[in-house]
């Protein structure tokens, strides 16, 4: 006989001591604590790498080349433009409208500016603060193990598809959105009060409209958050209202399920009304219009093959899904030619397709069959956010921009990561009846592949995150990645490009027409890189007749047309590079360059003015217009173009020098100094410091002149003119032999410079060997300026040192050949007058003193000698 079962406390001795709720509550918080805690440090060491990245890709269209996000500029342009700074209603808008998350974007640059650093922390921050709200949520709605809750958002921490959303900064949008996403979630499964509560109970009332204004937001921050009304909505009436539905499954009739359904039912009016609202609103702002994409954007659509479109479309389902379950092979960009046409039935990754229907067909019928018992909120949640959020981007209800694109998998990788804490977890449970050594084994074996999945998961995310660090970095991934991609050829050229590595950039352009032929861009970029005129122009026109719209093949196209002097072609080309591309600024400015050079002036102001209308917020076309004005005679009004080109740019250094000039011209040297050291602040280049010094050199401040010059030869050796503003420095600060040396030099490699020779003449004639100083004049003229009026002053001068070698009639015969080429030269007749009137014939003297003296009415010297002359005449008639 087994002997009789005691109760086991009483053999536990009673120590009398008792954990105090206080107590409790006290661990409970520090256990939350450092929870929080250790999943700020998982996100920090995972994307702790990627603070010291970059803007890269499409972060410089967002941020830096939208006016938008810069604080100078009006909120109300915010609200009216799309993501990228384009007016909603333009055809060529990207349709994407997101004030909210441009609005973070200005925010940030108003506290720390555009660098990298902060707007990277702050993704960094979002993330965290979205594991914590997932982990909430879980917690709350989904897993009644909050171990289960925490394994799911681990997963998500570290999830490698991530890594666009948080290390790329315009993947702030859909963090964000996310974010708000689960806010709104959580707020409306506040708002359906439990069964002892009345329907009507306030809070209930502020909880869901907090929830309809958190899920608009989430809309205003990117397009996918309006999906979660329908998450609420389901998870409403499968979970949190579930009664009626299970009245109605039981036998009741219609008529009691709907009496029983009321509240269920106002609420799905309500949300159901809120978002058409929000929505006809989101159309209204479009402009009646959907966004324009190309064939390369997602080929799938442009097939008009409905049965490739819809296998195409399907098998990126897979595709996505197998992203999100293996991210081995990851790109920034998967268009053109990344993932080809599904083109028919027997294409073996239909099976691939067929084997998620077939596992997302199992998933839901087992929550279809567990509606009658307890649904499953794990598989219902992870449903829910799986599949809502990534509706947008199926292509089911409009074409979208990409073929697949990482940082839309943000908020649907959540639902992925409940799926699968949940199936550890149905597993765990499997192993653990078994008992004993085999379920310790097998419990242990899952814990170590879980751990092993959070450890590659980290290592690939931290290794994901250096490819997004720089530009450079970014499209040779993609190289490396899918190489062939038309569409990483392109972009890795304009880096090459822009880089100045330009035998590259035509290798990676050749390469990408050669992956797919038509594209226009590459042909259009390629041109601009081709030294042969001839060959430059046809790829501008094989570009346009690919897409007869392209503003830059139009714009490049013109502009070689009127280096040409084809100037009706020119125009016109320019003015469809502007109906195109009415935010294109350099267009604009090229036009107006076009009709300034043959004086129609009106127009050119006309097509300025339009232009700023258009691209107000583009710093050269400001800068270009001042310039015009300036050259036109409105200096006063190019003041003002000038400042508005440096607030919008600050580092604008040519906006700055500009108006250095014109405060120059206008004798205001204290402020053209102040700008000219601005710019150079910017830049230290030949552009700003040869101005400068020729301020320093006019306002005899010699010695600072020399230092300017001198940086600007050392930057610059090559340039004759720099070497000789140098070498007339030295001469004017006494440093003479300096001073021929540096001139000489410049001779060695131009011995054509005239003005090389006047300088060395002037040396030579401030030491008093006017002899050399005739034979540096007579090289000079043996040159044979083409401008007469340069060789009038090379005769005169000529004619100075023949005077001052008492050869006064070969000093005659040069002065008077220097006024047959220009006769408004005072000081010459007065010289020839001056040799008469030496030589005692005092007749031609007169006549050549009063012709001074016309040009040079003031001259107190034309009249002494006059009244000298008078007396001569009268001594010698004896008056």
């Amino acid at each position: 006989m087994t002997a009789p079962a005691r109760d086991s406390r009483r053999l536990v001795p009673r120590l009398g001591l008792r954990v105090r709720p206080r107590d409790e509550a006290l661990c409970a918080a520090a256990a939350r604590c450092a929870g929080l805690a250790g999943l700020a440090g998982l996100c920090l060491l995972c994307y702790g790498n990627s603070l010291r990245g970059e803007l890269v890709h499409d972060d410089v269209w967002a941020i830096v080349h939208n006016p938008d996000v810069r604080p100078g500029t009006g909120l109300r342009d915010v609200f009216r433009n799309d993501f990228w700074g384009k007016r909603m209603e333009d055809n060529t808008s990207h349709k994407s409208y997101r004030p909210l998350c441009v609005l973070s974007f200005r925010l940030n640059i108003w506290l720390w500016g555009v660098a990298p650093l902060y707007f990277h922390l702050v993704n960094l921050a979002l993330h965290f603060l979205v594991c914590c709200l997932l982990l909430v949520t879980c917690r709350r709605c989904v897993f009644s193990d909050s171990r289960w809750a925490s394994v799911a958002v681990l997963l998500f921490a570290v999830h490698p598809v991530h890594t666009e959303a948080v290390s790329g900064i315009v993947g702030r949008a859909d963090v964000l959105a996310a974010l708000l996403f689960l806010l709104c979630f959580l707020c409306y499964t506040r708002s359906v009060p439990p069964s002892s509560c009345p329907a009507s109970c306030p809070a209930s009332s502020l909880w869901l409209l907090l929830s309809l204004l958190l899920g608009a937001c989430a809309m205003l921050v990117k397009e996918t958050g309006v999906t979660v009304f329908g998450v609420c909505l389901v998870y409403d009436a499968l979970v949190l209202s579930r009664k009626p539905l299970l009245s109605l499954l039981s036998g009741s009739t219609f008529t009691e399920f709907i009496h029983e359904s009321r509240a269920l039912l106002k609420r799905a009016a309500l949300l159901t009304a809120h978002v058409v609202l929000i929505l006809s609103v989101r159309f209204w702002l479009m402009g009646g219009s959907m966004p324009l994409f190309s064939e390369q954007d997602n080929p799938a659509s442009f097939c008009p093959r409905l049965l490739t479109r819809f296998l195409t479309y399907s098998f990126l389902l897979w595709f996505n899904a197998w992203l999100l379950l293996a991210p081995v092979t990851l790109c920034y960009d998967w268009q053109v030619g990344s993932i080809p046409l599904v083109e028919s039935l027997s294409d073996p990754r239909n099976g691939a397709t067929l084997l998620l229907l077939l596992l997302m067909a199992l998933v839901c019928g087992h929550c279809i069959r567990s509606i009658q018992t307890q649904p499953s909120r794990e598989v219902l949640v992870g449903l829910l956010f799986l599949v809502f959020p990534f509706i947008p981007a199926s292509n089911l209800f409009f074409r979208v921009g990409f073929v697949v694109a990482e940082r839309v998998l943000y908020m649907p990788s959540m639902g992925y990561c409940i799926l699968v804490a949940h199936g550890l977890g149905r597993l765990c449970s499997g192993v653990g009846r078994w008992g004993g050594a085999v379920g310790r084994w097998g419990g242990a074996v899952l814990s170590l592949s879980l751990l092993l999945l959070l450890l590659l998961f980290s290592w690939k995310t931290v290794s994901q995150n250096r490819v997004w660090s720089s530009r450079e970095a970014l499209f040779r991934s993609g190289i490396q990645t899918l190489p062939h991609n038309a569409k990483v050829h392109y972009n890795y050229a304009n880096f090459l490009k822009d880089a100045g590595r330009h035998l590259e950039a035509v290798h990676h352009y050749h390469v990408a027409l050669r992956l797919y032929p038509r594209h226009a861009s590459a042909l259009n970029n390629l041109g601009t890189l081709t030294s042969d005129p001839q060959e430059a122009e046809r790829l501008y026109r094989k570009a346009l007749d690919i897409n007869p719209q392209h503003n830059r093949a139009l714009f490049n196209l013109g502009n070689l047309l009127k280096t040409r002097g084809q100037d009706s072609e020119a125009e016109l080309l320019l003015k469809n590079s502007i109906r195109f591309g009415p935010h294109f600024s350099d267009a604009y400015s090229s036009l107006a360059s076009l009709y300034g050079q043959q004086k129609r002036f009106s127009e050119a102001k006309d097509v300025y003015v339009r232009g700023l209308e258009f691209c107000s917020e583009s710093s050269d076309l400001h800068n270009n217009y001042g310039v015009f004005l300036v050259d036109t005679g409105e200096g006063a009004l190019a003041a003002a173009h000038y400042h508005r080109a440096v607030r919008l740019r600050p580092d604008h250094y040519v906006a700055m020098m500009n108006l250095g000039r014109l405060l120059r011209s206008s004798n205001d040297n204290e402020q053209a100094e102040t700008w000219y050291q601005r710019a150079l602040s910017v830049s230290r280049c030949v552009d700003v410091l040869s101005p400068l010094g020729a301020l320093y050199y006019n306002t005899g401040r010699f010695e600072e002149a020399l230092q300017v010059y001198r940086e600007a030869v050392l930057l610059q050796p090559s340039s004759s003119e720099l070497g000789l503003a140098l070498a007339q420095v030295l001469a004017i600060s006494g440093r003479a032999l300096e001073a021929e040396q540096t001139t000489r030099d410049i001779l060695l490699r131009e011995p054509s410079c005239i003005e090389c020779y006047r300088l060395l003449s002037a040396v030579s004639c401030k030491r008093q060997d006017h002899r050399q100083a005739l034979q540096f004049l007579e090289l000079a003229l043996e040159q044979e300026p083409s401008d007469p009026s340069v060789k009038a002053e090379l005769l005169f001068s000529r004619g100075n040192q023949l005077r001052e070698m008492d050869q006064l009639h070969l000093a005659f015969q040069s002065y008077h050949e220097a006024v047959q080429l220009n006769p408004d030269q005072s000081q010459v007749w007065m010289n020839m007058g001056g040799i008469k009137h030496i030589k005692g014939d005092y007749a031609a003297a007169r006549s050549y003193y009063e012709k001074a003296l016309m040009l040079s009415p003031g001259s107190k010297l034309l009249k002494e000698n006059l009244e000298k002359l008078d007396r001569l005449e009268r001594r010698s008639k004896g008056v």
